[in-house]
C-alpha cells in the first residue's frame, strides 16, 4: 500500500487484449454471467488485492435512544462519542435510530428483486452518464474501466421523494413503495445525525439544518454477486464518498475501513438492526479537517450475494459547501476549498476513481 495515498493510482497494463473492459459490455459481464473465474480485467495488482482475513474495525456503537431523553448528560455523551468518531475514522454504527427492522428489511428485499429481474428490464435504465437521475449500471463506468469491479448497481435520486419516486424503475412492483418507505425514514434520520455532527462541532444543532434538508439524496442500490476467487478482485475501490454524510444499510458483511492511526485495512462486521454512518468529503471540509472523510473499499465472497443501500446526503446541486468561518483562525486557517454536488458530477464525468483519482485531493489547498 502506498502510505501516502490511500487511492492507490492502478498503474497496471491489461494482460490480453481478449479480456479488456470492453469485452465485459453491460449483460455480459463477468458478475452479471456468473463466471466461474476472475477475468484478467479484474484482477488487482498482488499488493492492492484484499488478504480476505483482515482484523475487524473497532467501530463505535452509538445509541440514539438517549437522544429523546430529557437527559443532558446522556445527550452530550451520545454527541460526544459522535465527535470522537468523526475524529478518529470517520465512521460509526448507530441503533435504536428510529427505522424498523420490517422497513429495513423492506428495502432489502426491494433491492434484491431489482436485481433478480431479466437483463433487458434492467437494461432499460442502463446508462454511463452521471449527469442521469435515475440508472443502472455495472462497475463504475461500465466497459470504460481499465479495471472492472465485480458489482452492478442502481442509482436514483430520492430527494425530494415524490418528485423521483415516479423516475424509479416499475419493477418489481413493491419496489417503489419499500424503497420509499425506507428513503423517507432514512432521511429524517439523516437530518438528525447532521444536527448532533454540527452540535459537536461547536455550530449548534441548526447549523444548516435548512439547506441539509432541501438538498440532494442520492440512492445507491448496490450489488455483488459471488465471485469464484474473491481474493483477486474488489466489489468498489478505495474511495472516500462525495457526500456530507452517508448512511449504509447491507444485507452481509463485505465493507472495510482504512484506520487511519495505523493505515491498515479493516473488516467491518454486521450487525443486525444497525446502520453505518460515514463521514463525506464535504464534512471534513465543513469542519476544516477536523472531521476525517472516511476511506473504504468493498470485498468479495464467493458464497453468497451482497445488497447495500447507501443514501448520500448533500446540501443543494449547485450549492457550494465550505469551511465554517466559526473554525478558522490564524492557527488553522481555511484547509480546503469550497465546492458542490455538481462539481463533483463533473469531477467524476471527467476522471476515474478507479484508478486513484480523488476528489478530496482536488479540495486541499497547497
Amino acid at each position: 500500500m502506498n502510505s501516502n495515498n490511500p487511492y492507490f493510482a492502478y498503474s497496471f497494463g491489461m494482460a490480453d487484449d481478449n479480456e479488456s473492459s470492453s469485452s465485459f459490455p453491460i449483460g455480459e459481464t463477468a458478475q452479471e454471467k456468473g463466471l466461474s473465474y476472475v477475468p484478467k480485467c479484474y484482477m488487482m495488482p498482488p499488493s492492492q488485492r484484499p488478504s480476505l482475513k483482515s482484523e475487524f474495525a473497532n467501530v463505535p456503537m452509538v445509541d440514539l435512544a438517549g437522544m429523546n431523553d430529557d437527559n443532558p448528560l446522556q445527550r452530550s455523551i451520545i454527541i460526544q462519542d459522535i465527535a470522537n468518531a468523526c475524529r478518529r475514522n470517520g465512521f460509526f454504527h448507530v441503533i435504536n435510530h428510529g427505522i424498523s427492522q420490517a422497513i429495513l428489511d423492506g428495502a432489502l428485499s426491494a433491492a434484491f428483486g431489482f436485481f433478480d429481474l431479466a437483463t433487458e428490464d434492467k437494461e432499460k435504465i442502463m446508462s454511463n452518464d452521471v449527469y442521469k437521475p435515475v440508472r443502472y449500471g455495472t462497475s463504475l463506468k461500465d466497459g470504460e474501466d481499465k479495471v472492472q469491479f465485480w458489482r452492478v448497481f442502481l442509482k436514483h435520486y430520492a430527494n425530494p421523494l415524490i418528485d423521483w419516486i415516479k423516475l424509479w424503475p416499475e419493477n418489481p412492483p413493491d419496489y417503489r413503495e419499500k424503497m420509499g418507505k425506507y428513503t423517507e425514514e432514512v432521511q429524517k434520520l439523516a437530518i438528525k445525525i447532521m444536527g448532533i455532527i454540527t452540535e459537536g462541532l461547536g455550530l449548534g444543532p441548526t447549523y444548516l439544518s435548512q439547506n441539509f434538508q432541501d438538498g440532494v439524496n442520492v440512492i445507491a442500490v448496490n450489488c455483488y454477486p459471488p465471485c469464484p476467487q474473491p481474493g483477486l478482485a474488489l466489489g468498489l475501490p478505495p474511495h472516500s464518498d462525495y457526500s456530507i454524510l452517508t448512511i449504509v444499510l447491507q444485507s452481509s458483511a463485505g465493507l472495510e475501513i482504512l484506520d487511519i492511526q495505523n493505515n491498515e485495512w479493516r473488516a467491518v462486521q454486521d450487525l443486525q438492526g444497525t446502520l453505518q454512518v460515514h463521514v463525506g468529503d464535504h464534512l471534513e471540509v465543513l469542519s476544516n479537517g477536523l472531521y476525517k472523510s472516511v476511506v473504504h473499499r468493498v470485498t468479495l465472497n464467493s458464497q453468497k450475494t451482497r445488497i447495500s443501500v447507501s443514501s448520500l446526503h448533500s446540501l443543494g446541486m449547485d450549492e457550494k459547501m465550505e469551511t465554517a468561518k466559526e473554525l478558522e483562525d490564524e492557527e488553522y486557517p481555511k484547509r480546503y476549498k469550497e465546492s458542490s454536488f455538481s462539481d463533483f458530477l463533473k469531477f467524476l464525468h471527467e476522471n476515474d476513481i478507479g484508478q486513484g483519482s480523488s476528489f478530496l485531493m482536488t479540495l486541499k489547498n497547497n
